[in-house]
């Protein structure tokens, strides 16, 4: 079971959360991308860019952030948080 945590703040607030649970037999990293299109599909988001701090944050801690940079469209909330739950 892969569940993938996926969270929406603003001001220091959890203003959204969603949880994604894949079974499927597929890589660790297809999983992640997949998870991220769900997270970004329920939000209503455009898909943000791994910026390579970004990928260098995931790549030690299991979770990382994207900010307005990340995104190509404007948002309206501070960062959208990503975290690996359980593999």
């Amino acid at each position: 079971m892969f569940r993938f945590w996926g969270k929406i703040f603003k001001d220091s607030r959890l203003l959204r959360d969603t949880v994604i649970c894949d079974e499927s037999d597929d890589t660790r990293t297809h999983k992640i991308f997949h998870a991220l299109d769900a997270i970004c599909y329920e939000f209503d988001l455009s898909k943000p860019l791994w910026l390579d701090a970004t990928v260098a944050d995931f790549k030690r801690h299991d979770k990382t952030r994207f900010y307005q940079d990340n995104f190509v469209d404007s948002i309206d909330f501070d960062y959208l948080e990503i975290q690996i739950i359980e593999e």
